[in-house]
């Protein structure tokens, strides 16, 4: 293929693939497969390699692009990015009407309404974003930062498929309902367009990168926010491309002339944004109650979390005069959903050191309740959270129970302020062992990287004698402290050293319960290679991974020769997790570890499941629900007993998805999928 043929393909897949992204993410219809589409994706990427003058901005080959940057660079906004002043509702939002009434009168009348039409859509709890358009083509991204002051967060969103590289005239929303093509068209002649909406993650998406986290052993995110927001604001374009992130486009901030936020909305669709399918043009007050009302019915069957709706002014003339008040417009309000949300005092801020060294913040609240349950801790995430919140010592805050597990400070009350707050200040040292903290390269988490260090240590012990690892009945958390203030454990290998006589004269022990500790520890040293491996708290490795590994080498030393390659072929090992292997393996004091856990008479059995027969050879199982007849552990091994393998998430490759009692998503998603699914009943006869 000549120079000039090869052009002429270029720009013809260019615009398949183009068109195909607008039907998937935003008409949700497209009309060729995943697989063929990413064969036309590889015949670009491939040509595009060959004629490497011919890459253009817009390729969509260059989302994913460039190293990791050492700092995101300042960006002004030309157009301030405000906040929206919550309502929680209806008479409050009725309040909020009478006010634009009164206002509007005030003016001598120059606008004087008796009444409004409104422009309602969802609120996303999503990362709000601006994108810059300069002649048609995506130029420049930025997070909204202070609301005048954002970050250069460009080559990060440029990773996300949902966001068009190039404006262009889309077939939806043209017609007697949506903007004419003429629009459209004026749109794409201006030198500079810029629009902004959410980043978001979807519930489903979120619990399955969750599920995969679990299995290397990494710490959880809290909420689908959260993780869009640490994926945009993470230095690494290549890491917020491994995220399955969204974008939902909610305004046109240029001004062309438009008479209402309706036509606006329907004329970002028609240029290649995905938008609020649910969103509506009310005729009045009451028809935005409605829709508030008939949104908050069917929340959770939305594919995305969202926190209420916005309403603003449907009158683009009306809406700017209005003008700002304080920190946001008059005319737009956010009507949020009560949820699972207390009220109360954040008394101060400590660091946790968790096992594999990371710190994070969690706050200390006067306690209150929450859901029927008493929250005294909460979750603030990481130093970027603290900061995205404002949150100060002494701040009056509103806690959340996200997904009814982790309490969350979500929000602060500024008006409740008193000037005693005061601001925190993350360490710079490990408040255990005083080393300095590092901040690995495209992370948000500060880590100790103190290998002796107390804090870490504990946590580990902690981690090592748990229920998935060495499950050494009546050794919780508080003997576990008290072993290694008296100096008796150092580390998991002292354990088993232990005597009675040593635990008898400690504060809660009698003859009867140092032996029953020291004879719960002797039964422990009897252990499946898969649990050793677990038990080992090597980074990114979780139960799954342990066990894949635990199959692919029949013993220890196998596994500790393995190179890094072999280690990459293993099921959901990476290069990234393959390293961390190998890493914890190449240091002495590991091997060290394991050599004195050997010598204190630590069996690992060879390997843990023994294949009885291979009935159930290149089956994947999922399991959700309570089981009546086992545990979920007892399932997982007799599956893996007859050849199976255990995923924590349901896919296309899913053989069986056993469900107990009150299954949750997994059930939903085998069904979506037309998987099989076995009742507990079903799956006994099987085995």
């Amino acid at each position: 293929m000549n120079r000039q043929e090869a052009k002429k393909r270029l720009e013809k897949l260019r615009e398949v693939i183009n068109r195909q992204r607008y039907l998937y993410h935003v008409l949700d219809r497209p009309d060729i497969s995943d697989e063929a589409h990413d064969s036309l994706k590889h015949e670009l990427w491939k040509l595009e390699q060959q004629f490497p003058d011919l890459v253009t901005p817009d390729s969509p080959t260059q989302r994913v692009g460039g190293e990791p940057l050492d700092k995101f660079k300042k960006v002004e906004h030309r157009v301030p990015m405000l906040s929206i002043e919550d309502v929680f509702s209806e008479e409050e939002l009725q309040d909020w009407e009478e006010y634009l009434k009164r206002l509007s009168a005030d003016k001598a009348g120059l606008f004087a309404q008796e009444q409004f039409e409104y422009f309602a859509e969802l609120k996303i709890d999503g990362f709000a974003v601006s994108l810059v358009y300069r002649d048609g083509v995506f130029a420049r991204g930025a997070t909204r930062g202070n609301g005048q002051v954002g970050e250069d967060v460009t080559q990060n969103l440029k990773t996300i498929e949902s966001i068009p590289l190039k404006l262009g005239l889309g077939e939806d929303g043209l017609g007697e309902d949506g903007p004419s093509p003429g629009w459209a068209r004026t749109v794409l002649a201006q030198p500079e367009v810029e629009v902004r909406g959410e980043v978001y993650m979807e519930k489903k998406a979120f619990e399955r990168f969750n599920e995969e986290r679990k299995k290397r052993g990494e710490e959880l995110f809290a909420n689908p926010r959260n993780l869009a927001a640490g994926s945009i604001r993470q230095l690494d374009p290549k890491l917020a491309a491994s995220r399955p992130l969204k974008f939902m486009a909610y305004d046109l901030v240029t001004a062309l002339g438009q008479a209402r936020h309706s036509e606006e909305h329907a004329l970002l669709r028609t240029l290649g944004f995905k938008t609020d399918d649910t969103a509506k043009r009310c005729e009045d007050l009451a028809e935005v109650v409605s829709y508030w009302k008939e949104v908050g019915k069917k929340r959770e069957q939305l594919p995305f979390h969202i926190d209420g709706i916005v309403a603003q002014v449907d009158s683009n003339v009306l809406f700017e005069k209005f003008g700002v008040a304080g920190k946001g417009y008059r005319a737009i309000r956010a009507l949020k959903f009560a949820g699972k949300q207390g009220v109360t005092k954040l008394l101060d801020i400590q660091v946790r050191v968790g096992r594999t060294g990371a710190v994070t913040p969690v706050a200390i609240l006067e306690p209150v309740q929450v859901g029927g349950v008493v929250i005294s801790r909460a979750t603030l995430h990481n130093e970027d959270e603290i900061k995205r919140l404002g949150v100060k010592i002494g701040d009056t805050v509103v806690v959340e129970r996200a997904g009814d597990v982790i309490p969350a400070v979500v929000r602060v009350i500024e008006d409740l302020r008193t000037g005693s707050e005061r601001a925190f200040r993350m360490q710079e040292v490990c408040p255990m062992c005083k080393s300095k903290l590092i901040l690995p390269r495209g992370e948000v988490i500060r880590r100790c990287p103190n290998t002796k260090c107390m804090a870490k240590r504990r946590e580990y012990l902690y981690h090592f004698v748990s229920k998935k690892a060495f499950d050494i009945n009546g050794l919780g958390p508080r003997i576990t402290d008290q072993l290694m203030e008296q100096g008796l454990v150092q580390d998991a290998a002292d354990l088993f050293a232990l005597t009675a006589g040593d635990l008898v004269p400690l504060e809660r022990f009698a003859a009867k319960s140092a032996a029953n500790l020291t004879g719960a520890i002797r039964r422990s040293k009897r252990i499946s290679l898969a649990r050793f491996i677990y038990a080992l708290g090597i980074r990114h490795v979780g139960e799954e991974t342990a066990a894949d590994l635990a199959e692919r080498w029949e013993s220890l030393g196998k596994l500790q020769r393995a190179s890094k390659e072999e280690l990459e072929q293993v099921r959901d090992v990476g290069s990234v997790v393959a390293k961390s292997i190998g890493d914890w393996f190449a240091q002495k004091e590991n091997k060290d570890f394991v050599e004195r856990l050997q010598k204190a008479g630590v069996v690992i059995q060879n390997p843990k499941y023994k294949i009885q027969n291979r009935k159930l050879a290149g089956k994947t199982f999922v399991l959700t629900g309570t089981l009546g007849t086992m545990t979920r552990e007892d399932a997982k091994e007799k599956i893996r007993a007859l050849g199976g393998e255990i995923s924590e998430s349901v896919s296309r490759k899913t053989a069986y998805v056993v469900a107990g009692e009150t299954p949750g998503s997994k059930l939903e998603k085998a069904k979506e999928l037309r998987v099989r699914i076995l009742t507990e009943k079903e799956f006994l006869a099987m085995l």
